[in-house]
């Protein structure tokens, strides 16, 4: 008997399916999560027979607390009650069209049910009814693939990667979130149907895409993106990255590589998955910039700013969200190197008040990034880098103490302007509103009301005369 199937829940399901004469199963993600002692709150049934009269007996025994959600075109339906979410659904056996990933579904045996799946170790069944309780159900050998860390799909991975070729994102997720290896048959099939990946839509594959980046070591899951050749064809910006050159004796890291540092990096240190983005991006345009400068070398000047241009358009291409979240992406990659600069130079006030403006609530994750982004295995470079970071993190706090700039908002208005001199919406309105902050942010005028009063009036003189 497996400890889960002693829960309220799965006594339930046993004691409705005896009552509908089904034959039922837990199958899937619950199951595998189980031998790997991980949370699963997700929990799949296979019944012999059809699915949705299942679920709706079981909602029917846990009451009010419950909800249903029936998906009569699918054969399915799923069941929420409180932490849990129980999706029920009849055995199948499924064919495919070559230019679709949407299957032909027809009623099957458990075993076809278990042919169509993923890998071996998601097609591991228990029985939940009473012909068969508690019962392992292990076709392709599952659980040896579990023991051994491998991940290997029940038939030809050739045919289950064309069918469905989301399964090619899954099996690299998997091997990513669990610390798996993708079996070398099956790792071939990959970069043989690579090209299958077109027809999956944009939203699913980054779907699969932000799972690997919110792994504990997403650069695992990126090696075989790239290996495999999927990442040319979902991220061509990114695969741009990889590489060195040498002119004259001279030559720069692979960015690639160097990317992949700075993301896991991050990723020890954040579970963040829009700070993990700007980890990834935060040296996209360096192949844009690349120049070679006599005596000095490869330089990458203004690459800051050419990748915060292209966040919107990757950001875009990928379907990623374009709010909030991608300007808070594009705002780290902006200022990625302003923190750097102030390490490597004398720390001024100025210098840390205009970063706590532009950073403002996101501060911390831009010194976090930027801490990231020390690769070098020079442990007296790294010693000297965190060092002088730690300077700036002291500056920033004493600033933000005295001058409070975090979000800051000038003391006069625009509006305010306009009403104190009589002005309309003009280039003049502007000019005086931009020098009281970089007044302001320069230290030469109090962040106060009669100070910043006190400026505007000598400079409004100036402009009327």
């Amino acid at each position: 008997m497996y400890a889960f199937l002693e829960e309220p829940i799965f006594q339930l399901i046993r004691k409705c399916s005896g009552e509908l004469h089904l034959s039922s199963f837990a199958i899937g993600g619950y199951v595998r999560d189980h031998f790997l002692q991980r949370n699963s709150k997700d929990i799949d049934i296979v019944t012999l027979g059809k699915g949705i009269d299942l679920a709706t007996k079981v909602h029917q025994a846990l009451g009010e607390e419950s909800h249903l959600s029936v998906f009569k075109t699918f054969g399915t339906a799923q069941v929420k009650f409180r932490d849990l979410e129980i999706e029920f659904v009849g055995a199948r056996k499924e064919s495919y069209n070559q230019n679709s990933r949407k299957p032909v579904v027809e009623n099957g045996s458990l075993e076809d049910d278990q042919n169509r799946r993923d890998f071996t170790i998601n097609a591991l069944a228990i029985g939940t009814s009473d012909d068969n309780f508690g019962q392992l159900l292990d076709p392709f050998n599952g659980m040896e693939d579990l023991n051994n860390k491998i991940l290997r799909t029940p038939l030809d991975p050739d045919i289950t990667y064309s069918d469905d070729p989301l399964r090619m994102m899954r099996a690299i997720r998997f091997a990513s979130q669990l610390n798996f290896t993708i079996e070398e048959k099956s790792l071939q099939a990959i970069s043989k149907n690579k090209e299958r990946i077109r027809i999956v839509s944009k939203e699913r594959i980054s779907d699969e895409l932000n799972k690997i980046i919110g792994s504990a070591k997403p650069s695992l899951g990126f090696k075989l993106l790239f290996d495999t050749g999927l990442l040319h064809l979902i991220f061509p910006e990114m695969v741009k990255l990889q590489g060195t050159e040498t002119i004259k004796g001279l030559s720069h890291k692979d960015n690639f590589y160097h990317t992949l540092e700075v993301l896991d990096n991050t990723a020890k240190k954040s579970e963040n998955l829009w700070l993990r983005w700007a980890a990834i991006l935060h040296d996209i345009a360096k192949p844009a910039t690349k120049r070679f400068e006599e005596g000095t070398g490869f330089t990458f000047h203004g690459h800051e700013d050419k990748g915060a241009r292209m966040v919107p358009k990757i950001f875009t291409n990928l379907k990623l969200p374009l709010n909030e979240k991608m300007k808070y992406v594009q705002k780290l990659v902006q200022l990625h190197l302003r923190p750097i600069v102030l390490a490597k130079t004398e720390v001024t006030d100025s210098a840390v008040r205009r970063l706590l403006f532009e950073a403002g609530e996101d501060i911390d994750d831009l010194m976090l990034l930027c801490e990231s982004d020390i690769t070098t295995k020079n442990p007296n470079k790294v010693k000297r880098y965190l060092s002088n970071f730690e300077i700036v993190r002291q500056k920033l706090i004493e600033i933000e103490q005295k001058d409070h700039i975090r979000n800051w908002q000038p003391p006069i208005s625009g509006e305010e302007i306009m009403k104190l001199y009589n002005l309309p919406p003009s280039r003049e309105v502007g000019v005086l509103k931009n020098a009281l902050k970089d007044a302001i942010l320069d230290g030469l005028v109090e962040n106060t009301y009669e100070s910043a009063k006190a400026f505007l009036d000598e400079r409004y003189k100036g402009l009327e005369g």
